[in-house]
């Protein structure tokens, strides 16, 4: 379907989607649910079974994988902390100046289903400086084809080289990462990927040097040198993070266990709110799948906004710049440091990407209950923030795009309703081992 076809579709969004007003008629409750309804229910039942990464030839390996929780949670692969707000306080990661503080679990904080909790007011990031996105939950990312909240990366391999890069997270360079892999890790790194390759070509960089000495303009990372050695060293951690990523997943819900036929798994509010969501509400429009998301990008009209106390927010160019700059990246999924090429890019060939302008990608609502912030910038606080927002048809102000939102005229109760059963979504999430370093 082309993205001007699927317009009309996207009349129908909420929590993501849009829609139009249902059909007049009473509140749905927790009656008899329809056969369709069931039947659209059914499609959003929890898959376990992993989805392959072709990509990554070893994304199942339990080695690769105990090797990735480790660099998951290590934060001496960063530089120095640049923004004057780390100040050594708090939840902050160390006072500015200082190296080796930010590791990925930084700003995915395992026990807070891999997102960040700990940055002030839960909304976008202090890393080495503070970025202008939310850090999204890692749960269930090894079910995705494309990552980020615009869609820059397709790969989970190829994930680790924007955090690692960007000044504003953990200040890095592909250089450093490399050397710093060689030295505390060499070992680990052999007994799974072979030899290890030929570094010799660079001098040592101290931790110092990592990456900037002072923030730039967004967008900008200071390069400190590599070959395709350097780099297929990080691909390859990323390819570990990746398969240790694959195991930290939700898991079931609720509402799974309701669909296997445990009547009293779900209440009648939240088995009324079940009808609405693939019923009046067409939320399935865009959150549909056992990952409850479509995978594709979406413009909700959010207006431009200050977040955290600190960071201004808007005209962020989202999916339209992010898809763009992947499809030519030569670390995508059909470059030379991915192992197989699935075809996930191809539905953009020949595509204009002017329709992505403001658009992001549209979450999973498993495990959505105990998220501190919604959508891309963390600007609406509460689930029943989110459902409001998307029932009033989004938002409107100072934004690039088109808002795709409709009003969709549902009531309080029916608003309340909803906001139960996505509560119901949650499930026991990862394996306790998975929560700390191996």
């Amino acid at each position: 379907m082309t993205r001007s076809a699927a317009g009309a579709l996207l009349a129908l969004w909420v929590l993501g989607c849009g829609g139009g007003e249902g059909p007049p008629g009473e509140v749905p409750d927790a009656g008899a649910v329809t056969a369709e309804e069931r039947a659209a229910l059914e499609k959003l039942v929890i898959d376990e079974t992993p989805v392959p990464d072709v990509t990554n030839a070893w994304a199942d390996d339990p080695a690769a994988a105990a090797l990735g929780q480790a660099l998951f949670f290590d934060p001496r692969f960063s530089g120095p902390l640049l923004d004057s707000d780390n100040n050594g306080f708090g939840a902050v990661l160390g006072a500015a100046g200082e190296t080796g503080k930010v590791s990925c679990a930084g700003c995915h904080v395992p026990e807070s289903g891999f997102l960040d909790s700990r940055s002030s007011r839960k909304q976008v990031s202090l890393g080495a400086g503070w970025t202008d996105r939310r850090a999204p939950s890692l749960l269930d990312v090894g079910q995705r084809a494309l990552l980020m909240w615009d869609g820059r990366r397709d790969a989970a391999f190829n994930q680790v080289f924007s955090p690692l890069e960007s000044p504003f997270e953990m200040n890095s360079s592909r250089l450093f990462a490399a050397q710093q892999m060689e030295a505390l890790y060499r070992d680990d790194y052999e007994a799974i990927f072979g030899p290890f390759p030929e570094l010799s070509g660079f001098a040592p960089l101290a931790a110092a040097d990592a990456g900037c000495s002072e923030l730039p303009e967004r967008g900008v990372h200071c390069d400190k040198g590599y070959d395709d050695a350097v780099t297929r060293v990080v691909v390859d951690m990323g390819k570990a993070i990746s398969a240790f990523l694959r195991r930290v997943d939700c898991g079931p819900s609720r509402f799974d266990a309701w669909m296997e036929g445990e009547d009293a798994a779900l209440s009648e509010e939240e088995i009324a709110g079940a009808r609405l969501f693939v019923g009046k509400g067409q939320c399935v429009q865009c959150h549909q799948g056992p990952t409850l998301s479509d995978g594709d990008f979406h413009n909700l009209g959010l207006p431009a906004a200050m977040v955290s106390n600190v960071v201004a927010v808007g005209n962020d160019p989202g999916a339209a710049e992010g898809l763009a700059a992947m499809l030519t990246d030569p670390l995508n999924s059909r470059g030379m440091f991915s192992d197989g090429d699935d075809g996930r890019l191809d539905r953009f060939d020949g595509v204009s990407l002017d329709p992505y302008l403001g658009a992001f990608r549209t979450p999973s609502l498993r495990c959505v209950a105990g998220r501190p912030s919604f959508t891309h910038t963390g600007q609406i606080r509460t689930l029943e923030d989110i459902v409001h927002f998307k029932n009033q048809g989004g938002g409107s102000g100072d934004f690039l795009g088109e808002n795709e939102l409709l009003p969709l005229g549902l009531s309080d109760e029916e608003e309340a309703q909803l906001v139960a059963f996505l509560k119901a979504l949650d499930g026991a999430g990862p394996d306790a081992a998975l929560l700390s370093p191996p």
